[in-house]
């Protein structure tokens, strides 16, 4: 990691955050959410995190190790159809890493998550938090909806997490 890397997440104030993701914009992310699970059967969740601890940007932890670890710390494989989806996103890196339950294995390739992460990436260095994150949920759900097009039940949450 770089020392430049390492100061943008020391000095990361976490009202940075709340102030990027206020009520509002919150409330349209989960409303975003809401939205798009009435096209498809899958489960989307959203969790945005201001910066790395001081021990994990010791030890080298990845935005995408920290994606897996937000996927398992908030539920998201507990679906029925294993078909859960995590849109992380790293405020201090304004990185974005999609992590996606088994059930995609084999359907939605690594490629086409990685578009919707590069499209949201591009809408936040634009200076649009609210907007990056309710198109990646809409991009999210189009994949979603390809594969699992039956409308089930609101198994987890909609409501976006702030770590």
């Amino acid at each position: 990691m770089s020392i430049a890397h390492t100061l943008r997440h020391l000095v990361m104030p976490d009202w940075s955050l709340r102030r990027a993701f206020d009520t509002a914009t919150l409330q349209a992310i989960e409303q975003a959410i809401a939205d798009a699970e009435r096209g498809h059967g899958g489960e989307i969740r959203v969790a945005i995190q201001a910066s790395a601890s001081p021990l994990d940007l010791m030890r080298g932890v990845t935005p995408r190790h920290q994606a897996l670890t937000a996927f398992a710390r908030l539920g998201v494989w507990d679906t029925d159809a294993n078909n859960g989806v995590l849109i992380y996103v790293s405020w201090a890196d304004r990185d974005v890493e999609i992590v996606a339950d088994r059930g995609f294995n084999g359907r939605v390739s690594e490629h086409e998550w990685a578009e919707v992460c590069r499209r949201m990436e591009q809408v936040f260095a634009r200076g649009s938090a609210r907007q990056a994150v309710v198109d990646g949920v809409q991009g999210v759900g189009a994949l979603i909806a390809r594969h699992f097009p039956t409308v089930d039940r609101d198994e987890l949450p909609n409501k976006p997490v702030l770590l």
